[in-house]
């Protein structure tokens, strides 16, 4: 079966539904899922032939697969036959610890922030391998000792404190950076916070801890996504509308907000200056230059103009606004990333970190630019590059060198357009 014998673009959010009770579902229990039991995984639905069911729920409703079968449809949040589990979490995890206690209360926490805070699953997967990772290493130190034993006596707090320290010195041994560092240390703070809160634990010995470690906020990294991450995410997008939020986010340089909201009024496109207008941005320039993508740009126009188009490069019906909304683009951009296997410090990045790709390699752009001049300044018998640039090439020209300088960048990411 094919996308184009189902016709996906054309079918209500009724008509998805009722083909899930009479042709999904029949399927499912013929494959040997036991539909009440969860949801079918992408892999399954495209193996069978549904694989255009995420793209019209995306594209048409606005909603993920997981939220159609579980919110619309009303299974489980698990996926049969796949490891899945009622939390999304409990799949076979190698702890290499070997006190059970410990690993039923980590359990427990990650357990207790799913209901609370509603986290997707790669998120609750990174906070219990912190937690893991402390532990084992805690239990390394300390031998047989579990991290929970002396928890119920105040008066064992120096103690207990002193062996935490001596286990954050060994772990941030294998953290590469500040980040990392202090994300671990806050997870396990927030844990030993939620045994004083559901068991008799009477003190968190992690309090203030960051200052005896020497562990400082303002030696923070700010990373991003390396060329070769954000080129792989961007193979991951296999229509033009994922593509398209790469490219505002990353080529573009916008912020989520801008890229949801992005009205096809917004953008002229000259042939000697295509660039998107703002009438009020914040702490950003009201005009952004097209330097890379305008032809997919085109081909995302052209896919949407038909008649009862609002405008919007991501309309939505579902919205009362129109269009997308920041979550949808930021968890568009994280599934490509999850998709192609990207982490930035042990996470998966969000949208943001476009953004912030962006910043970087304008910055290398420019530094190469200024790199160039200085052979140019050298023949001058000029002092700096500073001095080229002003006495000897118009702002006209410093413009024209820098926006080839970027557009060479985002070519060397993103490849020639087709």
């Amino acid at each position: 079966m094919t996308r184009k014998q189902y016709n996906w673009s054309r079918k209500s959010l009724d008509e998805l539904e009722d083909m899930y009770y009479t042709e999904i579902r029949p399927a499912m229990t013929r494959a040997g899922y036991e539909p009440n039991d969860g949801r079918p995984s992408y892999s399954w639905l495209a193996d069978n032939g549904f694989s255009g069911l995420s793209y019209a729920l995306r594209e048409h409703h606005d909603l993920t697969l997981k939220e159609f079968f579980v919110a619309e449809v009303g299974l489980g949040d698990g996926t049969p036959g796949e490891g899945g589990t009622e939390d999304g979490v409990d799949d076979g995890y190698d702890w290499q610890i070997r006190n059970e206690d410990v690993i039923e209360e980590i359990q427990r926490h990650i357990r207790r922030y799913q209901m609370g805070e509603s986290i997707a699953d790669t998120t609750a997967r990174t906070r219990r391998s912190r937690l893991a990772s402390y532990a084992r290493v805690y239990e390394q130190i300390h031998s047989s000792r579990s991290l929970l034993d002396a928890l119920d006596d105040i008066h064992k707090q120096p103690h207990e404190r002193q062996r935490c320290l001596e286990a954050f010195n060994v772990l941030g041994q294998n953290l590469s950076t500040m980040q990392s560092k202090l994300k671990a240390l806050s997870d396990v703070h927030k844990f030993y916070s939620k045994l004083m809160q559901y068991t008799h634990a009477e003190y968190n010995p992690t309090t203030n801890l960051k200052d005896e470690l020497g562990w400082n906020s303002t030696d923070t990294d700010n990373e991003t996504v390396d060329r070769e991450q954000m080129r792989a995410i961007y193979a991951e997008a296999d229509d033009t509308a994922m593509r398209m939020v790469v490219l505002g986010l990353a080529a573009w340089g916008l912020r989520p907000v801008e890229v949801a909201s992005a009205h096809v009024s917004q953008f002229m496109l000259t042939d000697e200056d295509p660039h998107i207008d703002f009438e009020d941005r914040k702490n950003g320039p009201g005009k952004v230059s097209l330097l890379f993508g305008v032809e997919t740009l085109y081909q995302r126009i052209e896919d949407l103009d038909e008649p009862g188009w609002n405008g919007y490069l991501f309309p939505s019906t579902a919205s009362e606004s129109g269009h997308l909304t920041r979550a949808t683009i930021n968890n568009r951009f994280k599934r490509l990333a999850e998709d192609a296997g990207v982490l930035v410090d042990g996470e998966t990045p969000t949208a943001k970190f476009g953004r912030r790709f962006w910043y970087t390699i304008y910055k290398d752009a420019v530094d190469r630019l200024a790199d160039q001049l200085e052979g140019v300044a050298e023949d001058q018998g000029s002092s700096s590059v500073s001095v080229v640039m002003s006495n000897y090439i118009s702002d006209e020209e410093e413009r024209k060198y820098r926006r080839k300088a970027m557009r060479e960048e985002l070519t060397a990411v993103f490849g020639d357009e087709q």
